[in-house]
């Protein structure tokens, strides 16, 4: 990574501390640097297709809020080491408002002004720096010799049908609504996104599909996966092309859980090897450039075989999972979805001898639970723009809210024997399966968009023989 040069003359002294390392520009590179370039010609974009969904969500907080002041950042860069920062990624709610993506500038701002009847919304970011300009060559951020052509406040107008400002121009006011900071808007930003519209439950398929395809390259290089002392470590790289070819990148940091890290919830460390015999847990998801992200997991046994107890533990978690997609209808309790799962993991569990209790007594809901040791987390969450998306919503809308159609939902049963625990047989110990799909619901019932990704232990055994063998 190139030094950005800093702004000064030859007869400045270099700035200190974090900017010593920087060399001063010559009189003769300051003189020159604004001429030479050939004419930029401006083009005026086409509006996006979601920009008009964007403005329908506008709308909607516009009427929530009536004469107030509302301020939605984007958000800014965030440092990753001394002066390199992570990729930036707008907030979520600012990009869904906006239909703004991966092409969003960081630092920007939208804004609600309160007028007669509503509001007028103004888009606030840094119009790119002329060449003439010390910001074009100096400032290793945001200048374009840096980072490449930037975006023209007419053009981002245009192209996302909404007015635009330049930065320094806005204004703040101490009666500001500022999302994060205000309850209210947030959790009304958060509601919005329940329910998805035409276009979200577009990219939810295209996400869903660039995933299916990631996991078959996983599935096509276990032999390769296999091979390296950090198996998993591969798998998170074959994911990763796909997720950054055919998508933005990956939806959340990906588990490759071999053995025994299957039981790891949130194993990300990813630095295990991949052994024939184990069981191989894969969570993941590609967010494609509308930042719409698929979050599908995936058990596969590493020999291409499950072993008896493998596969009765793998059916189990199956069946939960069908279970809880049978539940899932328009108008039922969200929370509907996670007691058919567990009803089927303390029957098996209560089957297998392994509570103190009966299933039944397991399921009590104040002195029960006793079957959660092997399945801690919840069955599903909803996903969108975000994988855990509309977090911030009211329980009452989210957890106990019903189904409608047009929500985006996982089913993730799983069943979880850590390799230390003395409650379990040994067979079972060490053992992890999960099952996650990502399921529509429509006005007809709930639609599996991962379902061409194989499931039953049937299926994976012939995928793996399928693919592995290429």
């Amino acid at each position: 990574m190139d030094d950005a040069g800093q702004n000064i003359t030859a007869e400045e002294k270099p700035a200190p501390t974090t900017v010593n390392r920087r060399q001063p520009f010559p009189r003769g590179f300051l003189d020159s640097i604004a001429e030479g370039w050939a004419e930029r010609p401006e083009s005026t974009p086409v509006q996006r297709e979601q920009a008009s969904w964007a403005a329908r969500r506008r709308a909607a907080v516009s009427r929530a809020f009536p004469g107030q002041r509302l301020v939605i950042p984007a958000g800014g860069l965030k440092q990753r080491s001394n002066d390199t920062d992570y990729p930036f990624r707008a907030h979520s709610a600012f990009a869904h408002l906006t239909a703004w993506a991966t092409d969003s500038e960081p630092d920007s701002v939208l804004v609600f002004e309160p007028r007669e009847g509503g509001h007028d919304v103004v888009l606030y970011f840094r119009e790119r720096a002329d060449r003439t300009t010390t910001e074009f060559y100096a400032d290793a951020s945001v200048g374009e010799f840096w980072i490449g052509p930037r975006p023209s406040l007419a053009g981002v107008a245009a192209d996302l049908a909404i007015a635009t400002a330049h930065i320094d121009t806005l204004d703040h006011h101490d009666d500001d609504v500022i999302l994060d900071d205000d309850d209210d808007l947030t959790r009304f930003v958060s509601e919005l996104r329940l329910v998805k519209d035409e276009w979200e439950v577009a990219q939810m398929r295209l996400a869903v599909d660039v995933t299916a395809q990631g996991f078959d390259d996983i599935v096509a290089d276990l032999p390769r996966i296999v091979a390296h002392p950090r198996g998993e470590r591969i798998i998170e790289g074959v994911f990763h092309q796909r997720a950054r070819s055919d998508g933005n990148t990956e939806g959340y940091d990906t588990i490759a859980a071999s053995g025994p890290h299957a039981c790891y919830l949130h194993w990300t460390r990813n630095d295990g090897a991949v052994v024939p015999g184990d069981l191989l847990l894969v969570d993941a998801g590609v967010e494609v450039d509308s930042l719409y992200t698929a979050d599908i997991t995936r058990t596969i046994p590493v020999s291409g075989t499950f072993s008896p107890v493998q596969r009765k533990i793998y059916e189990a978690v199956r069946e939960a999972a069908d279970a809880a997609f049978a539940a899932a209808r328009p108008g039922v309790k969200f929370r509907s979805v996670h007691e058919a799962a567990m009803k089927v993991i303390a029957a098996r569990v209560a089957e297998w001898g392994l509570l103190p209790v009966t299933a039944d007594e397991a399921l009590d809901a104040e002195r029960g639970g006793q079957h959660r040791r092997y399945m801690v987390h919840g069955t599903s969450h909803h996903l969108g723009i975000d994988v855990h998306d509309c977090a911030q919503a009211r329980r009452e809308m989210y957890y106990d809210g019903e189904l409608e159609a047009g929500m985006v939902f996982t089913i993730e049963p799983g069943l979880y024997f850590q390799i230390d625990d003395l409650t379990v047989p040994e067979e079972y110990r060490g053992i992890g399966v999960r099952i996650e799909d990502d399921i529509l619901m429509t006005v007809d019932g709930p639609q599996n968009l991962s379902a061409g990704i194989p499931r039953t232990a049937d299926e994976v055994e012939e995928w793996v023989a399928r693919l592995s063998a290429r």
